[in-house]
């Protein structure tokens, strides 16, 4: 089969085709025939060399896919050969087959094409199991998400309004800006221009944020919490800023903060196809409606994976990035 694979750790350059053997479903696994891979931020960490693949994953990039269902392995009884799956992948996704439990697949909602399906499981995935299983968001909250207008942050603000809350979001341009507030936000802040904390408190009328979702971290870490209310929370999905920060504990004392977060890759399979039950149960039919959908901004041919890690550093992409094989 054909696949990318990352030849050293580096820059986008590094991300070269190459042929390798088509891979066997094991116990309780699927074999996914790709038809379409999305990219995202971890892809380019691990290509830079910053995160592992897990033990026994593909050394090969790539968390989430559309297809169809090429071969079973033992013990799985709810799919056929050719039934069309999205997909979380523990990694080989740029590829044209790839495995992975039979647990972690959905079926593509009615209405979306397969490349809007690959734009799916690792972003609402991340999104639902950190802002709703871990951050608690309910109706009428207030719900801060940095970054806006990427893929994690698109979903983030459809699904928070659809929750009932009161959904912000920052972002780095009038465009990006403008996108979360056609999505739902009640207010995008642009970053460049703005404090995200003094507009949390002027349009709150001083309260803040009853959560934050954040994948900056860095110098936000601290201004995250004086933008909270109390009893807020953080949950910290990334540090595109970096991991390090100086913070005064006294004020998620006397604010009583709850400071939180994940990363979805090392989860058990278990915990996995929990979140997987929950998105189809209560997100998928909303898919299949059109009351919400995955916001694209591009696609690239397989072997071009280089060209779309490439555009995704730049920052300029609003939404999903999907290569199709």
């Amino acid at each position: 089969m054909n696949v990318v694979e990352i030849s050293t750790p580096g820059g986008p350059e590094v991300l070269v085709p190459a042929v390798r053997d088509v891979p066997v479903a094991g116990q309780g696994e699927i074999l996914i025939k790709v038809v379409a891979a999305g990219v995202n931020r971890p892809d380019a960490l691990q290509r830079a060399g910053a995160y592992d693949p897990p033990k026994g994953a593909s050394d090969l990039p790539g968390l989430e896919c559309s297809g169809t269902v090429a071969a079973i392995g033992a013990g799985v009884t709810r799919w056929a050969i050719g039934d069309e799956v999205c997909a979380l992948l523990p990694g080989g996704g740029y590829a044209e087959y790839v495995t992975t439990p039979a647990d972690h697949a959905l079926p593509v909602p009615k209405g979306l094409d397969m490349v809007q399906a690959a734009a799916l499981c690792e972003t609402y995935f991340t999104v639902y199991s950190n802002v709703f299983m871990r951050g608690g968001l309910q109706a009428g909250e207030v719900f801060l998400v940095h970054g806006g207008s990427s893929g994690i942050g698109t979903t983030a603000i459809q699904l928070a309004v659809k929750a009932g809350a009161r959904v912000f979001a920052t972002a780095g341009s009038a465009e990006k800006c403008a996108k979360c507030v056609e999505l739902g936000a009640e207010r995008a802040i642009n970053y460049r221009d703005e404090d995200f904390g003094t507009v949390m408190r002027e349009v709150t009328g001083g309260k803040g944020a009853d959560l934050i979702l954040d994948m900056v971290g860095g110098d936000y870490i601290p201004r995250n919490i004086k933008a909270l209310a109390l009893d807020g929370r953080l949950v910290q999905i990334a540090f595109l800023g970096g991991p390090v920060a100086e913070l005064n504990f006294a004020q998620v004392m006397v604010k009583r903060l709850t400071i939180t977060g994940s990363t979805l890759r090392p989860q058990s399979n278990g915990a996995k196809a929990t979140i997987a039950r929950e998105l189809e149960a209560k997100i998928w039919p909303m898919l299949s409606d059109g009351t919400i959908a995955p916001v694209m901004d591009s696609t690239f041919p397989l072997a071009e994976a280089a060209k779309a890690h490439a555009k995704m550093e730049t920052s300029k992409h609003i939404g999903k990035i999907v290569l199709v094989v």
